[in-house]
């Protein structure tokens, strides 16, 4: 069905969708957990990530997607659009293509910005929309980032305490991706500086879509490995379709997601250190 997805050519269309729901085995209500900045203003997790979006340039709309009134109301609050989705949606690329067809035009490009990331560079999805832009044939790109020696034993330490950290990619010579894991991936023993580069990548949840290829997504039967990872993004490979995966970098700032509740305390860390409001 991709195959002809090809000839589409260069689109400038852009929205960004922020998937957002209540519910998690993980930390329930993550999206309305409180981030306390440098200047001591608490935000929650979706307006920070709703700041972000609002950075980058060139975007035609951004909206947050969810079925929780509670989400919705918050999101309201502080000048959100919403779209309201369905209770049914089973991760967030199933959630942002539903939001998608509320839209009153069809965007070219849709990216996925996941509100677990508060600290996400708005370059991060620059770099994503510059990917589908200048190349035809690529369909869905998410962004990547080199693991240093201390990020890489966060992931261990996590993984060590039984908690699910950050994800990790492996990709081929095209940066097309080989696999994505919970794990960290690829396996490496070596001791590493906390500034040091390793040869893992942590995978940042952000994902930009041609807007057919979003629509596929959606045909397709959950597969064995996106069920055992609760990773959306192996729907893609499992049916044979690419997923790009654009290097970026964000030197010497700390980047870390919220998946836990220990995780408030490191990116507020990380917030009164860089500035961040």
């Amino acid at each position: 069905m991709l195959e002809s997805f090809i000839n589409e050519g260069m689109k400038t269309d852009v929205v960004i969708i922020i998937p957002a729901r209540y519910a998690s085995s993980r930390f329930e209500g993550k999206p309305l957990a409180p981030l306390v900045g440098a200047t001591g203003v608490a935000k929650s997790l979706i307006e920070r990530s709703w700041n972000t979006a609002m950075m980058v340039d060139g975007i035609s709309g951004v909206y947050v997607a969810t079925d929780d009134d509670r989400i919705a109301d918050a999101a309201r609050a502080f000048g959100a659009n919403v779209i309201m989705t369905s209770s049914g949606c089973k991760n967030g690329t199933e959630r942002v293509a539903e939001a998608v067809k509320s839209l009153d035009s069809v965007p070219d490009i849709v990216v996925n910005l996941q509100g677990d990331a508060p600290l996400t560079p708005p370059w991060f999805l620059t770099a994503l929309i510059d990917e589908l832009r200048d190349d035809p044939s690529v369909q869905m790109a998410t962004p990547v980032l080199r693991c240093d020696g201390q990020t890489l034993q966060n992931f261990r330490d996590d993984r060590k305490n039984g908690r699910v950290g950050g994800t990790t990619a492996i990709f081929d010579a095209s940066h097309d991706a080989l696999y994505f894991s919970k794990e960290v991936i690829p396996y490496t023993n070596d001791d590493y500086e906390p500034e040091q580069e390793t040869p893992v990548f942590h995978h940042v949840g952000v994902y930009a879509y041609r807007q057919a290829a979003l629509q596929a997504y959606i045909d397709w039967n959950v597969g064995t490995f996106e069920t055992l990872e609760g990773l959306e993004q192996l729907r893609f490979l499992e049916n044979g379709k690419p997923v790009r995966c654009v290097t970026v970098e964000a030197p010497g700032r700390v980047f870390w997601e919220l998946n836990n509740p220990v995780d408030v305390a490191r990116i507020e860390s990380v917030l009164l250190r860089e500035g961040w409001e």
